[in-house]
């Protein structure tokens, strides 16, 4: 049987071949030449502590709908002004999410100064252009959903379009393979994506792996104070949070609790 991520990334073979007909590779160039350049990703990971890439997210395949009143762009304002770092938002249906989103948080200022990351299943160039004629500042790619050569294209093709990708891994294979490949931001997926199980162990195994003067982004399973210590040892730089966030009750109290902002000076 298929695993969840087979099965979206089959679905997002189809959208794509849909997309590049509705919109051709030289819309996409044309729009691109119009939009200013990409916010830093890895300079604004490069402060003292343990970085927040905050995310913009509705649902998910394991756990469904995880917020019902949904508005991206409040949400992206309110975890800039209570200090993250950077703002990823999912543009996959599977998690109710569009490309549309990520437009709206970024043309209308909710960001602010910090880069806006597309988060989805990419694995063509022209999903690349795609993220930034959208908007996005950066993006992520999935070691698991790529060969090697297909990661160090999509890596360098963001290089031209002046975006630095977040590259997401889960064991020790798949590090060697970014490292090869010439990644600077690596992500240690603390999930599972054929399964959805989840546990933080895997940084803490993983994260020795990666060499010195890359960047390290520990994913999901976290959601407290006491997770940034466990991994803060480890020399992982940023932590990337959705589900605690969407479904805190206190979303603003939720993100200080990670970026260590008092409350007077949120704003």
């Amino acid at each position: 049987m298929a695993s969840i991520l087979d099965q979206i990334v089959a679905k997002k073979r189809d959208e794509l071949a849909a997309s590049a007909v509705a919109t051709p590779l030289s819309a996409l160039q044309g729009i691109i030449a119009d939009r200013p350049p990409a916010l830093d990703f890895a300079r604004a990971l490069g402060g003292e502590g343990i970085s927040l890439i905050a995310e913009v997210k509705k649902a998910s395949p394991s756990k469904g709908l995880l917020r019902a009143d949904f508005q991206p762009t409040e949400l992206a304002a309110t975890y800039h002004s209570n200090g993250a770092a950077a703002i990823s938002v999912i543009t996959d249906s599977h998690f109710l999410g569009e490309p549309a989103h990520l437009t709206a948080v970024k043309e209308s200022g909710a960001s602010g100064d910090a880069p806006v990351l597309r988060k989805d299943f990419l694995f063509d160039p022209y999903q690349i252009y795609e993220a930034r004629a959208i908007g996005a500042d950066t993006y992520l790619l999935i070691v698991d959903i790529l060969s090697s050569s297909q990661l160090a294209e999509l890596i360098d093709l963001g290089r031209t379009l002046g975006m630095t990708p977040l590259v997401e891994t889960h064991d020790a294979e798949e590090i060697a393979t970014a490292v090869d490949a010439g990644a600077e931001i690596i992500g240690i997926n603390n999930r599972d994506l054929h399964t959805f199980v989840t546990d933080l162990a895997t940084t803490e195994s993983l994260a020795p792996l990666i060499p010195a003067g890359k960047i390290i982004v520990s994913e999901s399973g976290i959601s407290t104070p006491e997770d940034l210590a466990r991994l803060e040892p480890l020399g992982v730089n940023a932590v990337l949070v959705g589900e605690a966030l969407v479904t805190a009750e206190d979303t603003a109290a939720k993100v200080r609790s990670l970026t260590g902002v008092p409350a007077l000076l949120a704003s």
